[in-house]
């Protein structure tokens, strides 16, 4: 049960849009900064893209390992309390990114950003939940998973036009103004509720594990062109970095608040949902920032014209999540996922055989986004409602949280390959053509990975068996 404060009650769209304005900034902060990567090469050019993958890196790693732990304390201690602290964490920090004299200080500063957005993410939820009646959370709970999805659509033009106009720094002092407004606002409009749940520690050996063992695998794939597949170094990084993650499975069975609730992964559906959203992860990652180098190194094209050409892929997501999410509530999510993945493939497949050193934005360019959006818009949504379907209430929260954590994982092994792949100096169309069929065999992966999934409802299901009769 949710224990609340004397305040009074706030208008539960009031809530909403409050919460979700900073659920937006940290949404689009990722986009922009797939965006801002090669200005922010030209800002330190001393930095190799390999040292600057870090930028992205540092803040999915940080941002997945204290999803979960964040959630805990937002039980604990209310989360109105921890939102307002993970905002005023977030917009401080980007403020840090954008001062940063040296690409060390930016890497730091959107490790502690990471550390804001992990605290806001669940306590925004968990406002969202508790504001709005239980009849309306279905919806409530859709429309705050979209936000994500408006975040993906606007954010290449508009991150693009910040970039090439002011500066890549700007694209992190957008969220000073923004961020005040939702504390400020929030501080009157928010109602402070608690679960009453024991007071457990964070789990921090097993935080160190979990970031030790992602941070030093994406240290061997992306230094690995540098340094060598067979370096080494390289052997060094992947080895330790598989064993620390081995040592956190096997800590996470004994620990009492494990950083990732690694009990979930019982359930098959669960886990064939986490593998496919591990690999759509990496996945969605490369395409969205392969694209941009594609687009500006390639076809020359400048940053706004870039952000102009990728959003037709993006635009599409949220009307068709809208259509998927009413076809899986009725027979459940294995279709849309196994055929967003297929399609997804075919977006990539029509760029690897289409897409030539000249710019063919009509004949080659937009079939390819409008098919790759059709397969992200279908998969993704449909990989979070997979992924807590047939959990108990009182789990449905961790089961996002590992959902979200596997994703961003995912997504740290994406920048590492598309850094590996296409980040350097000197790279030409066989290199894109490398890319684009990684994103074919992504695809095709995830859907493979979702034949397993049976998400339909339980009256359909049982319908379906043969009568005793």
């Amino acid at each position: 049960m949710l224990a609340s404060s004397s305040q009074n009650t706030s208008s539960p769209w009031k809530v909403f849009w409050l919460t979700s304005v900073a659920v937006f900034l940290v949404s689009i902060d990722a986009t922009i900064l797939f965006i801002s990567f090669g200005a922010i090469q030209k800002t330190f050019p001393h930095a190799t893209s390999a040292h600057l993958s870090w930028v992205l890196n540092a803040y999915s790693i940080m941002y997945a390992a204290l999803l979960v732990p964040a959630g805990r304390l937002a039980d604990m201690h209310g989360d109105r309390k921890i939102f307002l602290f993970g905002v005023t964490i977030f917009i401080f920090a980007s403020a840090l990114c954008g001062l940063s004299p040296s690409s060390e200080m930016l890497i730091a500063a959107r490790a502690l950003q990471a550390v804001g957005a992990a605290l806001l993410t669940p306590s925004s939820l968990s406002l969202v939940l508790a504001a709005f009646p239980p009849a309306k959370r279905p919806v409530a709970v859709a429309l705050w998973g979209a936000v994500a999805a408006l975040a993906g659509a606007v954010g290449p033009s508009t991150g693009a036009f910040i970039v090439d106009h002011f500066g890549w720094q700007y694209a992190f002092y957008v969220n000073v103004p923004i961020g005040l407004i939702s504390i400020v606002r929030g501080l009157s409009a928010l109602r402070e509720h608690r679960t009453g749940e024991p007071a457990v520690a964070p789990d921090i050996f097993g935080i160190f594990l979990l970031i030790s063992g992602v941070g030093l695998l994406s240290l061997g794939v992306v230094q690995s062109g540098e340094w060598g597949a067979l370096d080494m170094k390289t052997v060094s990084a992947v080895l330790t970095g598989a064993l620390l993650l081995l040592a956190f499975i096997s800590w996470s069975g004994k620990s009492k608040a494990p950083a990732l609730d690694l009990t979930l992964f019982r359930s098959a559906n669960f886990s064939y949902v986490n593998l496919a959203t591990f690999c759509f992860g990496i996945t969605f990652t490369t395409m969205f920032f392969g694209f941009f180098f594609f687009l500006t190194k390639i076809w020359g094209y400048s940053l706004s014209l870039s952000g102009l050409a990728v959003s037709p892929g993006p635009l599409l997501v949220i009307p068709v999540a809208i259509i998927s999410g009413k076809f899986a509530a009725r027979l459940g999510h294995r279709v849309s996922l196994v055929l967003g993945g297929f399609v997804f493939a075919g977006g990539a497949m029509w760029l690897f055989i289409g897409a030539g050193p000249s710019p063919q934005f009509l004949s080659v360019w937009l079939p390819g986004m409008l098919l790759t959006g059709l397969g992200v818009g279908l998969t993704l949504p449909s990989l979070s409602g997979a992924a807590v379907h047939g959990l108990p209430g009182n789990r449905l929260g961790v089961g996002i949280a590992v959902n979200t954590a596997i994703r961003q994982m995912g997504s740290v092994f994406g920048v590492a390959a598309t850094v590996l792949m296409v980040g350097g100096k000197n790279v030409d169309l066989p290199h894109f053509q490398t890319l684009f069929a990684l994103l074919v065999l992504g695809g095709v992966l995830t859907s493979v990975c979702c034949l397993a999934v049976d998400t339909r409802p339980a009256a359909r299901t049982a319908g379906a068996q043969p009568s005793r009769a």
